[in-house]
This record gives structure tokens, C-alpha cells and sequence, in this order.
């Protein structure tokens, strides 16, 4: 899973994207960059900026390219380490709840889980207006995997593993 790999599925009130990716990384390294918001568009090119800090019960104000339109996501079921998700909007009326997932391997790599689900009655009448969420998903998890492994190997070659923002 050196690519990652993105899957979709669409009913009439709902739908779910994922993708996955293994990283050749440990999850400390992944979890710190998914949690650093200050950090975050500096890895990620699909978030121009997050205020706020990603930590249980926060609400994040997330900026993103191509709109002005801020998304303001819940923080909930943390698990340090291990998973978060991200939440906004009204149940039976428009829902979008992101999960990431990682799972660590014995290899030392980490396998990267994002899942999202949007639904709701306003979904059903809207979907035909969101954006192709392939891409948007594989760069996302790209982008994900190019700096932790960058982060990795620098901490193998003893160069700096931070970048400064």
C-alpha cells in the first residue's frame, strides 16, 4: 500500500470516502503531525490554516483552498495514538464526521485510515454540488505519508526532524 488507496460509497442520504496508506513510520510520528494545528498547513496542501488545538472536545476553525468558507469540526473520541474524529453539522440534516484511524504494524510502519461520512436530508438534496473527493483524499494521505517518512528519515540521518514554521 505504498499509493494510497481511496474508496466511495453513495446512498441516497448518505456517503462515505476513505482512504488508506501505509506509512514507513511509527504512529508517534504520524499522530504528531495529524494533531499539530499550527503545523498543519505547512505538510498539508489541502489546509491553508487551522486555528484552534486538535485535542478532545475542541472546536477547530478550518481553512481550506479554493473557498472561503470555514469549517468548524468537534474534536471527539480521542485516543491518543491511535484515533480521532472530527465532527460538524446537524444530524438528519447535513452531517460530516471524519474518522482517522492509525494502526500500528509489527514492520514499525503505520497503516493511515481516514474515513468521512456526510449524510442527511440536505445531503441527499446537495450531493450532486460537492467536489470529486478523490483527489482531495489522496493528497491529503500523501501528503501525510511524504512528511512523516521525511520526519523519520532525518531522525535516522540525526539531521533536524522538525521544519520551522
Amino acid at each position: 500500500m505504498n499509493e494510497p488507496l481511496f474508496a466511495q460509497s453513495t446512498k441516497a442520504f448518505a456517503m462515505t470516502c476513505r482512504v488508506e496508506v501505509n506509512i514507513l513510520t511509527s504512529a508517534e510520528i504520524v499522530w504528531r503531525l495529524l494533531t499539530d494545528a499550527k503545523g498543519f498547513s505547512h505538510w498539508n496542501s489541502t489546509v491553508t490554516g487551522i486555528d484552534g488545538e486538535i485535542r478532545e472536545g475542541e472546536r477547530l476553525r478550518l481553512h481550506v483552498p479554493g473557498t472561503n468558507r470555514i469549517f468548524t469540526p468537534k474534536v471527539s473520541g480521542v485516543i491518543p495514538g491511535r484515533v480521532m474524529t472530527w465532527s460538524d453539522g446537524i444530524a438528519g440534516l447535513f452531517k460530516g464526521v471524519r474518522t482517522f484511524e492509525l494502526r500500528p504494524r509489527n514492520d514499525a510502519s503505520t497503516d493511515f485510515v481516514m474515513e468521512e461520512r456526510f449524510s442527511g436530508v440536505m445531503f441527499a438534496l446537495t450531493k450532486w454540488m460537492l467536489p470529486d473527493f478523490r483527489p482531495i483524499f489522496e493528497t491529503y494521505a500523501s501528503d501525510l505519508k511524504r512528511e512523516a517518512e521525511r520526519i523519520a528519515r532525518e531522525r535516522v540521518d540525526g539531521s533536524p526532524a522538525v521544519r520551522d514554521t
